[in-house]
């Protein structure tokens, strides 16, 4: 078998690769970045798929960033997404790709959408404003599922993984959400020994957070196992209220000093947790604790911390 992975150095195909290695150890598995080929060029996807000629691929990539990036350039997240998929599927319908696996995030949902999110909400309404460019041409993947697969016959499937976190993320400040920008200010405030950190809001809002090695051990099922374009949530379902994220970061980091909450600040959306029903139909579920998750994310950071190895971004 002839495994393709696009955005193979970004943050879940950096936890994907070695589940695919342990998977299929008989199968050539070539993981890719945009410095083997750009996929927002036509020419370039052509020659990926010439060139490497996938049984199985998995398109990854995709132009991401913080809210702070998302409401400077939306137009940027917007173009770069959209031709990310309409190219892929387009060629992957072409030569006769067998499976495609295709992600997007949860932030595609509507901003109205009723939490536990099921999948079913997905076109029930527009995507929050700050990141709609980036949501939007995420969810463009769906219908691009549906219409290769009624035209062409082309078996893709569509994996909404939840709030990632884990190693390998993006720590750098002002990109990075909320589980490695907490890990990282915390880890800071100890080694600069403040005696205080203080948090927006009331810590009440609550989230669904899932370890990204979790969804990278899912996804292979869905390879052999899975033939529909209806979209999955890949997440937790579990309920973490932010006050109780913090305290956990707090504690795992060994920040000793004083955590404090700015109620006049806002907390933004109360309650988004995603239904994994679905996924649980299935036989499967992603179950690491948000401790242990947290525990493995910090250990990994704290080792690359110094030295900035292992591709840490920062």
């Amino acid at each position: 078998m002839n495994i393709v992975v696009t955005g193979a150095t970004g943050f879940l195909g950096r936890h994907l690769l070695p589940q695919l290695k342990i998977q299929y150890p008989q199968a050539k598995i070539i993981g890719l970045s945009s410095q083997n080929y750009d996929l927002m060029n036509p020419v370039e996807v052509v020659k990926m798929f010439e060139d490497l000629h996938p049984e199985i691929l998995i398109h990854l990539a995709a132009y991401s960033g913080g809210i702070g990036a998302n409401r400077a350039y939306p137009a940027d997240f917007y173009y770069r997404n959209t031709l990310l998929t309409a190219l892929v599927f387009e060629q992957a319908a072409k030569y006769n790709v067998k499976k495609m696996i295709y992600t997007m995030g949860g932030c595609s949902y509507p901003a109205t959408a009723n939490s536990p999110i099921d999948e079913s909400q997905m076109w029930q309404g527009y995507p929050q404003p700050e990141s709609a460019g980036y949501s939007s041409a995420k969810k463009m993947g769906i219908v691009a599922s549906q219409s290769y697969r009624t035209q062409y016959g082309l078996n893709s499937v569509v994996l909404i993984p939840g709030n990632l976190y884990g190693e390998y993320d993006n720590f750098r400040n002002n990109e990075s959400h909320v589980v490695p920008a907490l890990i990282r200010r915390f880890y800071e405030a100890k080694l600069n020994q403040l005696e205080e950190v203080a948090m927006w809001g009331s810590g009440k809002p609550q989230r669904d957070f899932v370890y990204a090695e979790d969804v990278a051990k899912v996804l292979p099922y869905f390879i052999e196992n899975y033939d529909s374009s209806e979209p999955i949530n890949i997440s937790s379902g579990t309920t973490t209220p932010i006050k109780e994220l913090a305290e956990l970061v707090k504690e795992t980091t060994g920040f000793e000093g004083k955590l404090t909450w700015d109620v006049t600040k806002p907390d933004g959306q109360m309650v988004k947790i995603f239904d994994v029903k679905k996924l649980n139909s299935l036989g499967l579920s992603c179950d690491t604790n948000i401790k242990n998750g947290l525990e493995k994310t910090f250990t990994w950071l704290s080792k690359n911390y110094a030295n900035k190895t292992d591709g840490i971004r920062l």
